[in-house]
């Protein structure tokens, strides 16, 4: 339990220690932080607040001192990206359980309990997603399978809305939003992972600035022996890209940069080039589209599809 400023409420050990990374999402935050000790005080576990700053210049840390003085701050004086504040998280994290949790989402009621549950339904699970939710309450992730060739070509050709929520795509159905369903991976926006299974695999690679480390951790996960689970109970509001959503464009490489490792490491060099030659048949599909309709934003695609299939030309060490 805790109190409303952020302090654990009793002496002893600590189930849960909360990860949250923060970059210029002070409002956001503020939300976020304070779903978590509604929940940990019904769920009745000793759980404590880690916030690591990627430098943000919207007066998050003060916000965080003067409103939360029970919660520990690393305030960083540069953005070292997602996965590398993660495990400075990680590693001042005192809990018997981590839980890694973007700032711009909302626990709703029930939910760290149905996480916890779905942690220690079996000694062998390693880590629970949650069932992410779109601000209208519509579904946003139940979980996906490991990212593929399919996948890859419905993100670049959208083909049919209904697709891109398909098991096709490698999405997940939320079952009977109860029941605990084995996936690939969660989202990265909540996870509640085990100590043990840290200490296993190790931390996330922080080679990847952001986008696809969780995809990775989970890939070592499941090969060290875990179960990976989505928890439906476990229901948590992502209001989605809110700060990648800060700069679009060097996202959009980012992202690419981190598949191209994540490809790498998993895939041969055929299905590498084979991605890369997918990625460049989208920017000519856009450039043309651009042309035929006089549209700017098919063209800006095609831009940004054309730099990020140069990604997949380089080899893994080149994109450090």
């Amino acid at each position: 339990m805790m109190t409303d400023n952020g302090l654990i409420a009793t002496s002893g050990c600590v189930d849960i220690s909360v990860v949250i990374v923060s970059w210029n999402t002070r409002d956001l935050l503020s939300r976020c932080i304070a779903s978590v000790i509604r929940q940990a005080d019904e769920a009745r576990l000793q759980v404590e607040i880690v916030v690591v700053d990627n430098a943000s210049s919207d007066g998050t840390i003060d916000f965080i001192n003067q409103e939360y003085p029970g919660i520990t701050v690393i305030a960083l004086q540069e953005n070292r990206g997602f996965a590398a504040a993660n495990n400075l998280g990680i590693a001042r994290a005192r809990g018997a359980e981590i839980l890694l949790l973007n700032p711009d989402t909302e626990m709703l009621p029930g939910s760290l309990s149905a996480l916890w549950q779905g942690l220690h339904a079996s000694p062998r699970v390693g880590l629970t997603g949650a069932l992410l939710l779109n601000p209208d309450g519509s579904l946003q992730s139940a979980g996906y399978r490991f990212p593929g060739l399919v996948q890859t070509f419905l993100d670049i050709f959208p083909v049919h809305p209904k697709l891109i929520g398909s098991r096709l795509n490698g999405r997940t159905p939320p079952g009977d939003g109860l029941s605990p369903l084995a996936i690939d991976h969660p989202l990265g926006a909540c996870m509640l992972v085990r100590r043990a299974v840290i200490e296993q695999v190790g931390m996330l690679d922080d080679r990847y600035f952001i986008y696809s480390e969780e995809v990775d951790w989970c890939r070592r996960i499941k090969a060290a022996g875990w179960t990976i689970l989505t928890a439906p109970a476990a229901r948590v509001i992502h209001y989605s890209g809110q700060s990648t959503g800060q700069m679009p464009d060097a996202m959009f490489l980012h992202l690419h940069r981190s598949r191209n490792r994540y490809f790498r490491r998993y895939h041969s060099p055929a299905f590498v080039s084979a991605v890369g030659t997918m990625i460049r048949v989208g920017a000519a599909w856009q450039a043309a589209q651009a042309r035929l309709g006089g549209n700017e934003g098919h063209m800006r695609r095609a831009v940004a599809l054309a730099k990020a299939a140069d990604q997949y030309r380089c080899p893994e060490h080149e994109n450090d």
